[in-house]
């Protein structure tokens, strides 16, 4: 019967054990604002994974001329931009959302938004929409890792 008990206490005493041990702390978020005006960040780095606002292709807070390409070209680069600001690189990002004001016009962006990325393809999912800010043809965002 005393075995029982001692099995017993070990038994309760268990989770008691696991409660005691500290918990990992979770890793504080840094944020890069870009234009104090607009109510988001332009990025935010948790841990060792880095979140990209949407880009449109812009410059001077108006919507660069030439249509998709030149304005894919413009929001690729202003990506990678951001991400020098945390000693990343295209090379780091491994997922992007494409907004499109017209499905129509994906192949076009895709002749530009490919050559940002000579080493690999990132995951990605394209859509058409019903507009975007400014008139905008393109808008993207990106996750990426943290160097």
């Amino acid at each position: 019967m005393a075995g029982c008990a001692v099995l017993a206490l070990l038994a309760g005493s268990a989770p008691l054990a696991a409660q005691q041990q500290p918990r990992p702390q979770a890793p504080r978020p840094e944020f890069v604002t870009g234009d104090p005006a607009l109510p988001f960040s332009q990025a935010v780095r948790v841990g060792n994974t880095i979140y990209l606002s949407g880009v449109i292709g812009d410059s001077a807070n108006t919507v660069v001329a030439g249509g998709i390409q030149p304005e894919t070209r413009r929001a690729m680069e202003s990506i990678r931009s951001t991400l020098a600001k945390f000693g990343s690189t295209m090379d780091d990002v491994v997922k992007c959302t494409v907004f499109l004001a017209d499905i129509k016009e994906w192949a076009a962006m895709n002749e530009v938004y490919v050559t940002f990325f000579p080493n690999h393809r990132p995951a990605r999912s394209a859509l058409g929409t019903t507009g975007l800010v400014r008139n905008a043809r393109v808008e993207i965002d990106c996750l990426a890792l943290a160097r």
